[in-house]
């Protein structure tokens, strides 16, 4: 069980829909704890994007030095509190 993107409710892993609010179940198949512990000790070379799929951007702060810093520390404030997303714009998840 994990719970709905639209209202919280608690709903089955499979459900394309959930069967109280009617929100699409698209949830992502990264998790938070690896991006989070990704982006703290290689957060400067963008590991974590490369791990949520991001390749492109990923990329770019390999080259510009994580953004040069900001952007690193943008991405964990975002991780932390639960609000990054992988490639297909589904937010991370913290179970399975």
């Amino acid at each position: 069980m994990i719970p709905c993107r639209g209202c919280g409710q608690p709903i089955h892993e499979t459900a394309t829909v959930c069967p109280h609010c009617g929100a699409p179940n698209t949830a992502s198949t990264r998790r938070i704890l690896p991006a989070a512990l990704l982006c703290f000790f290689f957060g400067l070379l963008g590991f974590h994007r490369f791990y949520v799929g991001k390749i492109w951007t990923g990329v770019l702060q390999l080259l510009t030095g994580g953004g040069f810093v900001v952007w690193t520390v943008y991405d964990f404030i975002l991780i932390i509190l639960g609000g990054f997303t992988d490639k297909q714009g589904n937010k991370i998840n913290l179970w399975t």
